[in-house]
C-alpha cells in the first residue's frame, strides 16, 4: 500500500532559491535511496482561513510564504527504510552546515496511508 510523508513549511520569499535548491538535493537523496517521487509546491492560491489554513498552521509571517511537499514510498515498511539511510547519508548532513532557509520549529509533517485514488 502506498505510503507518503508530507510536510508544510513557511519559507522567507528571499530565501526561497536557497529553499528550492536545498530541496533539489535533498529530494536527489530520497529518490536514490528508493523513494518513488519527491515534489515540493509553493502557495499560489492559499488564503488565510477565520479559524485554519496553510498560512494559520505555519504561524505564515510577512514576507513569507507557504510550501507543501510530499515523498511517496511503496510502504510504511520501506519509508522507515529509506528515511533511516536518508538520515545516516552525508549528502543530507552537508545540507544541514549553517542554518537552514526556513524556520524548523514551524515545520508540520507526518505519515499518512492511503485512503482514496480514483
Amino acid at each position: 500500500m502506498p505510503y507518503v510523508d508530507g510536510f508544510i513549511v513557511a519559507v522567507p520569499k528571499k530565501k526561497l532559491a536557497a529553499y528550492t535548491a536545498m530541496s533539489k538535493k535533498a529530494g536527489k537523496v530520497w529518490r536514490g535511496h528508493g523513494a518513488l517521487d519527491y515534489r515540493e509546491w509553493v502557495a499560489d492560491d492559499v488564503k488565510v482561513g477565520k479559524l485554519t489554513s496553510f498560512p494559520r498552521s505555519v504561524k505564515l509571517k510577512p514576507g513569507e510564504t507557504v510550501v507543501f511537499a510530499w515523498i511517496t514510498y511503496k510502504s510504511r515498511a520501506q519509508r522507515d527504510k529509506i528515511n533511516a539511510k536518508v538520515m545516516a547519508d552525508p549528502r543530507l548532513k552537508s545540507m544541514m552546515d549553517g542554518p537552514p532557509p526556513f524556520d524548523g520549529k514551524r515545520l508540520i509533517y507526518g505519515g499518512f496511508e492511503s485512503l482514496v485514488k480514483v
